[in-house]
């Protein structure tokens, strides 16, 4: 069991870009933050077989190994890290309680880093087909599908960026959209509906990816008004339906908007002095692992300078990132 006494000065939620990212930075300036990581350490990265717009990787690098070289630079920082999911808060009560299943920790600042996880269609076979053919980020692996043939699934402001940035590789781009007009705002989908290398399947959902030992090679989609069925190759499926903040533990507590981002100001603080979020968490824009990273180190300074000026506590005796009472 967690020694109940114990105060750790910084308890990072989360192991992808942003939450490794502060934990470096926590464990420079400060020592010894808490990193507790869920079922998926080192977040969507570990999905992803290559990550080419990272600085410093002229090559490009795996997703699995970039996160692999960052908990190391974390672990040289002497960042700990827990294995667990967080199943409850209490940000309502100092110091700040978080629980793993029985194992309750506390902690004077805490990091969110907890990311967003993309919707999926239920297909049974999307998350076996990252990486070969299969993305939910065009930003993020739309160069790998140069002179080839891409399917996008959304009709909203997300799908139709997703459409217009791959025709800057892909020879063609065909958009499936479940209605007959787009819900996207209208500059954006009037971009999408008047380029040339665009093409809509209307009225239509995504029944299965089609794929072979070496990836995606087509689609199957049933058209909601007649029930017919098609077929139409291709070499990758970008799926832009959405994301879901992975939020729910902070309902009630911290503020949000009405798709569940945690709303920060100033940088990363929340509407709780002491909790900051960084990360996909609270940008629903950019989504980027450089961006995601950026925010980590902000909520790292944050919570730094918040710690620096809490009121001494005569009864605490701090070393190395613990707290505990005197005596």
């Amino acid at each position: 069991m967690t020694n109940p006494d114990v105060i750790h000065e910084t308890i990072i939620l989360g192991s992808g870009p942003a939450g490794l990212t502060a934990a470096i930075y926590a464990g420079r300036s400060r020592c010894c933050p808490l990193l507790i990581h869920g079922i998926q350490p080192g977040g969507q990265l570990t999905t992803t077989t290559a990550v080419d717009n990272f600085p410093g990787f002229p090559e490009g690098i795996d997703g699995p190994d970039l996160m692999e070289n960052m908990r190391r630079q974390a672990e040289r920082f002497c960042a700990r890290f827990v294995e667990g999911e967080v199943t409850r808060v209490d940000l309502q009560e100092r110091p700040f309680r978080i629980w793993t299943g029985e194992e309750m920790y506390r902690c004077l600042s805490l990091i969110i880093t907890t990311g967003a996880s993309p919707k999926l269609l239920d297909l049974g076979n999307e998350e076996a087909l990252y990486g070969r053919g299969v993305s939910v980020c065009a930003t993020c692996d739309g160069f790998f599908y140069r002179g080839r043939e891409v399917v996008v699934v959304g009709g909203g402001d997300t799908a139709m960026e997703e459409a217009v940035f791959l025709t800057r590789f892909a020879s063609k781009v065909t958009v499936v959209h479940r209605r007959d007009s787009l819900r996207a705002t209208p500059v954006l989908a009037d971009r999408a509906l008047t380029h040339k290398a665009i093409n809509f399947i209307w009225d239509s959902v995504l029944t299965e990816i089609l794929e072979d030992s070496a990836g995606v090679t087509g689609i199957r989609t049933r058209n909601l008004k007649t029930g017919n069925e098609n077929e139409l190759a291709c070499d990758g499926v970008f799926i832009a339906i959405g994301h879901r903040p992975n939020t729910e533990l902070f309902l009630n507590q911290l503020e949000m908007d009405d798709d569940g981002y945690i709303l920060t100001r100033n940088g990363t603080e929340t509407n709780i002095s002491g909790v900051f979020a960084a990360g996909d968490v609270q940008d629903h824009q950019f989504r980027q692992a450089v961006t995601a990273a950026g925010t980590g180190c902000m909520a790292a300074i944050q919570a730094e300078r918040f710690l620096d000026n809490l009121p001494y506590d005569s009864t605490l005796s701090c070393k190395k990132g613990i707290c505990m009472p005197k005596g």
